[in-house]
């Protein structure tokens, strides 16, 4: 079985020993994605900019796999904050409307970096022959 991996640049990727995503086969699997800045920037306050951030990120290695948010079959969505779920939703409901995935959100106690709210994976399938399948909602 084919078996690729996808890298986003992070130090953290070989110093912790995981890839932003794994191709096998057909099948695409896109780590647990914070909204990581450049040059550890602070990400954004608010729950929605974070969830947008994570999601520019699992857009970004999706492309690199040869996928698009269309296929994507999965996500989990972990929110720090219940109060925050509205908001990261909206975020997935953007890129994720028409498609609509399988979901989980899952409440959780924090994350590995305090400043984070929101982490989001997701798993998808490649078209038969890739690069032939459906273009997915842009995420500007």
């Amino acid at each position: 079985m084919e078996r690729r991996l996808i890298s986003s640049g992070s130090g953290l990727e070989k110093r912790w020993g995981y890839s932003r995503a794994v191709v096998a086969g057909r099948r695409v699997y896109v780590s647990g994605t914070a909204p990581i800045m450049p040059d550890d920037a602070d990400p954004p306050p608010e729950p929605y900019g974070q969830a947008r951030r994570c999601l520019e990120i699992i857009v970004s290695a999706l492309r690199a796999a040869g996928a698009t948010p269309a296929h994507v079959v999965r996500s989990r969505v972990f929110v720090t904050d219940i109060e925050a779920v509205e908001e990261v939703m909206r975020a997935h409901g953007e890129v994720f409307g028409s498609v609509r995935p399988a979901a989980t959100g899952i409440l959780v106690a924090g994350l590995f970096d305090p400043r984070w709210l929101v982490e989001i994976e997701v798993e998808a399938v490649l078209p038969a022959q890739s690069g032939t399948g459906p273009g997915g909602p842009a995420l500007d």
